[in-house]
């Protein structure tokens, strides 16, 4: 008997046909959830879009499942810590819709430079005002790319043809990487003040949302023209209406929002606002790319052969039992040593001390790798492609084994060299409570710690006197952000310190730069080191 391949949503026919000869292919609507649990118990496989739930209760429903393929980018529509907790790889298409998004970007650009949309409406309604609708050229202007992952990439290679200069804003990616796409890279200010148009291009975190706000409008090039096809929210919708109503930004196209589905927003009003419902990966061209990249792995993984686009795949080959607790301890090392840094380094070292190194540790390197890369970069991050996005940024990540130890058995340690010569590190290790592994930060940027490498962690950087902890605590217990724990490190009284705070929920940018500035501190950051 075939395994069975449950389709939950449409599926381009070439997808299809990629498994029919194999499988036994069944189909199934989603969206009724009696019909959807049903259809699972026999399935080995499941392929969704968007709009079919496969959560804690549906993985519950289908004990011979293998894996679950979502035809597209996202994952929110699939419970991972679920399908990884019973052994379900799950798999994606990462990269299935890149170019139409880019494409769309460009569209409005041009849609927005030229007043298409308007003067299209105005024309069909019996109006022909040439003068009312004139534009601007491309050609000659400068556009600022905000985060130049792959999408910003393809949409910079592509404006670049209209003869335009380019500048960008990305804390993590090399110059030289930048300027080998023809890019200067510089300071999100810098950027503001001179482009005539800016595209945004990066991931929605707790860091970038509100990143371009009122703040940051009010000192824009005036007369420059906003295009935001990445995610709602990383422009703030009201601020963009009032710096269009006053002047200062001559138009803007619009594809994302910060809630959607959306019919109404302040910047529907505006005749040189080009508003789109999410089109980026509304082209047949992506459609039929996620459905075939997604048939392929269910194909490969249901034949037991490696899977590329495996979103929950910790390794490849075996790891020791020893290590595996070291496994999610090296990640989020590496994630707290991107938050310390602030940059993307020029190179890290992975250092592994103690009796452990006499198991291959090498998987540590790629965990500490996926870590470095998951708060900066748009798609998911995982063992397969953290290896390739750290050589897209020209960033080299090699491995150290010291069979001596330190304080600690086993110690881990990410260490980089930033591109203005600094040298940031973090360490940490993991002891047993009972049966249940606890991971700690032992050390940040030189400073002894001893915290838990878990939750939400604040880095503040200050020099040392009465008062802080206090004006620390007060603002943020105004703010609703409940401390955890908490722990002050100095190199003597008075100088160089560092706060380290575990609260309960993320801090916007302004939360956490409105911290930084009521103690002074030279340096603040956030990491996120919750389990995925």
């Amino acid at each position: 008997m075939n395994p069975v391949v449950l389709i939950a949503e449409e599926l381009a026919p070439a997808a299809i046909e990629v498994l029919a000869h194999d499988f036994d292919v069944r189909h199934v609507d989603g969206t009724d959830r009696p019909a959807l649990l049903s259809a699972l118990s026999e399935a080995n496989a499941v392929i969704v879009r968007s709009a079919t739930q496969i959560d804690a209760e549906a993985i519950a429903a289908a004990p011979r499942l293998k894996v679950v393929a979502r035809a597209g980018i996202g994952l929110d529509n699939v419970e991972v810590p679920a399908a990884t907790a019973r052994g379900v790889m799950v798999v994606n298409a990462p990269t299935s819709n890149i170019v139409s998004a880019a494409e769309q970007a460009v569209a409005l650009l041009l849609a927005v430079a030229r007043n298409t949309a308007s003067a299209s409406s105005a024309l069909k309604a019996g109006e022909w005002k040439r003068s009312k609708y004139t534009g601007v050229e491309v050609q000659g202007k400068t556009v600022g790319v905000v985060g130049l992952g792959r999408i910003g990439v393809l949409f910079a290679q592509r404006i670049a043809a209209f003869g335009t200069r380019l500048i960008a804003y990305d804390p993590y990616i090399q110059p030289a990487r930048a300027a080998q796409l023809g890019v200067r890279l510089v300071g999100l200010e810098e950027l503001l003040r001179e482009s005539d148009f800016i595209s945004i291009h990066l991931p929605k975190t707790p860091e970038t949302v509100g990143l371009i706000g009122e703040k940051e409008l009010a000192i824009v090039k005036p007369g420059v023209r906003i295009i935001n096809a990445a995610r709602g929210g990383l422009v703030d919708e009201q601020a963009l209406a009032d710096a269009i109503a006053e002047g200062r930004v001559a138009g803007a196209g619009v594809d994302v929002y910060s809630k959607e589905p959306c019919t109404s927003s302040p910047l529907f009003a505006f005749d040189n606002v080009v508003a789109t419902p999410h089109l980026g990966a509304s082209t047949h061209e992506a459609q039929d790319k996620a459905g075939l990249a997604v048939a392929k792995s269910v194909k490969l993984a249901l034949q037991g052969e490696f899977v590329p686009d495996a979103v929950n795949v910790q390794a490849g080959g075996v790891v020791a039992e020893d290590v595996r607790p070291l496994l999610p301890l090296a990640e989020k090392l590496g994630r707290a040593f991107t938050a310390v840094a602030g940059v993307v380094a020029a190179s890290v070292t992975v250092e592994v001390r103690g009796e452990i190194v006499s198991h291959d540790v090498s998987v540590l390197k790629l965990a500490a790798t996926k870590g470095l890369f998951s708060s900066v970069v748009e798609e998911q991050v995982t063992y397969v492609n953290a290896p390739h996005l750290a050589a897209e940024r020209g960033v080299e990540v090699t491995l150290a084994t010291l069979a001596e130890t330190a304080e600690q058995p086993t110690l881990v340690t990410v260490r980089g060299a930033l591109p203005d010569g600094r040298t940031v590190s973090v360490s940490g290790t993991v002891t047993h409570s009972g049966a249940r592994d606890v991971l700690k930060l032992t050390e940040v940027d030189g400073f002894d710690v001893e915290i838990g490498a878990e939750g939400i962690l604040l880095f503040l950087r200050y020099a040392d006197r009465p008062g802080v902890v206090g004006t620390v605590g007060t603002l943020l217990g105004e703010s609703g952000i409940n401390i955890a724990a908490m722990q002050v490190a100095r190199r003597e009284a008075g100088g160089e310190t560092l706060m380290t705070l575990t609260v309960d929920q993320a801090l916007g940018a302004d939360l956490l730069t409105s911290a930084a500035e009521s103690i002074g501190a030279t340096a603040a950051s956030a990491a996120d080191l919750r389990d995925e």
